[in-house]
């Protein structure tokens, strides 16, 4: 392994947001057991846990989906995106325990192999109506369990990025298998509408912030910059750039970040190599860009990552003339040192 194993550090921010979830998680299943008591008071104890455990694990992964394209929309739900994979790992651990009681209850009692019996106790695979929906629960828990064993960083720089991304874009299959799942046993033991109801809508909102995050970053992509020369393009005013943030440009199918700082400009890849986060999204803290999404920091003057770290991302060339930022999309090699543009001291509007 190239990158030794680190144990994870709690900041004061982390936790305060690990004690908001444990408290929901905590309130959501008293409240559970309590309504469950009252209306169904013939339900086991085990019945009532897999509801419920069930129903919180299915309201949180709907959140975790929910926070990627939030934050895209609107920069005041980036705190949920800093620390989402702790979120991610409760959901895991809530669904681990409904799947543990679901086999304990319904496939250990016999002679077969709980995990046999999970399989074969029922086998009309080619019947919408009957087909075995725990399967589907089994295939979803397996993609959740290496997404958590694999949360950590140290399994992010060891498989590259690249790997690492990929394999946690498996959890649109897992919620994929967990919407069927669900819905299948809804239709085979459940009489009330309101659980399908909750689904789809839960679903189509889910679908909805994902079109439209990517419709609004899509359409920010397709800008034309219609004044170019000498492979630089104009693509805003100095004014348009806030002290220590950027705003960001895709040029040639490079997306690029301008940052304005200590009196200069700096241009760089706008993608973070922890996890392809939008550093232009991020503000310059300490003098260095900060990444909006899990804080990684970059140093504007040359991509790199202030040591003992070794990311790197792209730079470029930027300059100013009457007021007018000029950007060429060409990129440098990462980590390669570029000056910035001198912003003139003189108000140009």
């Amino acid at each position: 392994m190239g990158v030794s194993y680190v144990a994870i550090g709690w900041n004061r921010q982390k936790k305060i947001y690990d004690w908001i979830i444990l408290s929901f998680c905590v309130l959501y299943l008293t409240i559970f057991a309590g309504l469950t008591s009252i209306f169904n008071p013939d339900y086991t104890f085990e019945t009532a846990l897999i509801r419920s455990t069930s129903t919180l694990a299915l309201f949180l992964l709907h959140i975790i989906l929910s926070i990627g394209p939030l934050a895209r929309i609107n920069k005041k739900f980036l705190p949920l995106l800093y620390n989402r994979r702790h979120l991610g790992v409760t959901m895991f651990m809530i669904a681990l325990v409904h799947s543990a009681f679901g086999i304990l209850q319904f496939h250990s009692l016999g002679n077969v192999n709980p995990f046999v019996s999970l399989f074969t106790s029922n086998t009309h695979y080619g019947s919408l109506a009957d087909f075995p929906f725990q399967a589907l629960g089994f295939f979803a828990i397996i993609i959740l369990l290496l997404m958590a064993i694999t949360s950590h960083d140290f399994w992010l720089h060891n498989l590259s990025p690249k790997v690492w991304k990929t394999l946690h874009m498996f959890v649109y299959v897992a919620y994929f298998l967990i919407i069927m799942h669900v819905m299948l046993g809804v239709i085979q033991y459940e009489t009330n509408p309101a659980f399908v109801i909750i689904l789809i809508v839960g679903s189509l909102t889910l679908i909805s912030l994902h079109v439209y995050a990517g419709m609004k970053e899509v359409k920010a992509d397709k800008n034309i910059f219609d004044l170019r020369k000498n492979g630089f393009a104009m693509v805003c005013s100095v004014n348009d750039i806030e002290e220590d943030r950027a705003k960001m440009f895709c040029i040639d199918k490079e997306r690029i970040a301008i940052f304005k700082t200590n009196g200069k400009l700096f241009a760089v890849s706008n993608v973070c190599k922890h996890q392809n986060g939008p550093l232009g999204e991020g503000k310059v803290i300490d003098g260095c860009i900060t990444c909006p999404w899990h804080g990684y920091q970059y140093l504007p003057n040359n991509g790199q990552s202030p040591p003992p770290f070794k990311e790197k991302v792209s730079t470029y060339d930027v300059k100013i003339e009457m007021g007018n930022v000029w950007l060429n999309p060409m990129p440098y090699e990462e980590g390669t040192e570029r000056p910035g543009a001198v912003i003139e001291i003189r108000n140009y509007e």
